[in-house]
């Protein structure tokens, strides 16, 4: 089983610099895996884009599968 990395200090919706930082990637690099399908897909709050947590953290245990055939819809 793949060891999870450095977990974001608490389980509140994720910004995309705390979803880099589980990732060990750049924001960019996150903003393109969300755009293409590749990741779960944000939500949003007014102007800010968030994950949920356990969506991201399943999906890194479940080893990153692409989630939607496509890209942005």
């Amino acid at each position: 089983m793949t060891q999870l990395p450095k977990q974001p200090p608490s389980d509140v919706a994720m910004s995309v610099d705390d979803v880099a930082t589980l990732l060990q990637c750049s924001p960019a690099h996150v903003r393109r895996l969300a755009d293409s399908g590749r990741m779960p897909r944000p939500f949003r709050i007014g102007r800010l884009v968030r994950w949920e947590p356990s969506a991201v953290r399943a999906w890194i245990s479940d080893g990153c599968p692409k989630i939607r055939k496509g890209g942005r819809r």
